[in-house]
């Protein structure tokens, strides 16, 4: 997978040069470069290089390129990565004023343009011409879908890790899972970009020891969804969270995931396996399996 650093930061890294058989360099900067925030570049862009496994991407966003000279100190900066590397940075650009893509696109890279390469041919297949307006893609320009997205985010988090299981008939799903499977998280995720409204309840103690589910969530069992993971991973992540305790313990991990598998097979419950599955794949398979569908594009 492709890796890299936090966006808005640099890497301290040694000067990156072609290896002695003329092969490429098996480490490469990135630069994901924007006139609004930089997320559509990056996220095309991480979705290209994770595509390529033998190479570790140092990746940094320069975001809010709105004028020639912001422009020039990108390349500034790009133009000394490429000094101090040896190799030219890959450039991943959505800018959408011409003046400040002509700017970027002279620095020492290798420049690829997403709007370029697909503003132009839309243009002639649709017979229109496009706005040319940066931050369509993630601002405010429609707010309802805005209030849309709040609303859903509310109501996770009103609803998470069991704290209420009042409103349950307002969920479009709830997550069951022992503690740190994912549910949390992929809550949030549905909420924040499908709109979807989810909620989580976690298999405790309680009711893995005979109690089993509440009432309130037996009203609404057709919304259930069970998140489960594999044993070592989970040790590792309640490690992370409490070393050395009886909650990261190996015997009290098996013994809650199998009470769990249990429990939810009982109940007919479908569950997904999440160790290896990103938050996007989690919820985008929840999505399919539910029929859900996202509120807003």
């Amino acid at each position: 997978m492709a890796k890299g650093v936090s966006k808005g930061t640099r890497t301290e890294a040694k000067a990156i040069a072609p290896t002695g058989d003329g092969t490429p360099p098996r480490i490469r900067r990135v630069f994901f470069v924007s006139d609004h925030t930089g997320i559509t570049a990056e996220t095309l862009g991480h979705s290209l290089l994770t595509q390529f496994d033998d190479v570790e991407f140092r990746q940094e966003t320069i975001p809010f390129i709105g004028t020639v000279e912001r422009a020039h100190e990108a390349v500034a900066k790009i133009d000394a990565a490429a000094a101090e590397d040896g190799v030219p940075p890959l450039v991943f650009s959505t800018l959408v004023k011409q003046d400040t893509r002509d700017v970027v696109k002279a620095a020492r890279c290798y420049f690829l343009d997403f709007f370029d390469a697909f503003l132009g041919p839309l243009e002639k297949e649709l017979g229109a011409t496009s706005a040319h307006a940066k931050g369509r893609a993630h601002g405010m320009s429609d707010y309802q879908k805005y209030m849309l997205r709040i609303e859903a985010m509310n109501y996770a988090l009103a609803n998470d890790d069991g704290q209420s299981l009042r409103n349950l008939e307002r969920a479009d799903v709830i997550l069951v899972g022992v503690s740190r499977a994912g549910k949390t998280p992929t809550c949030l995720y549905l909420a924040l970009q499908y709109g979807v409204y989810a909620a989580n309840y976690p298999l405790t103690d309680e009711e893995l020891k005979g109690k089993g589910l509440p009432p309130e969530l037996l009203k609404h069992k057709d919304k259930l969804y069970g998140l489960t993971i594999e044993g070592e991973r989970l040790m590792q992540i309640r490690t992370e969270r409490r070393p050395d305790s009886k909650y990261a313990s190996s015997q009290q991990v098996r013994y809650e995931l199998n009470e769990a598998s249990a429990l939810m097979k009982r109940h007919g419950i479908p569950v997904l396996e999440t160790t290896s599955f990103s938050i996007e794949e989690i919820a985008t398979t929840i999505l399919h399996h539910r029929g859900l569908s996202r509120r807003f594009f």
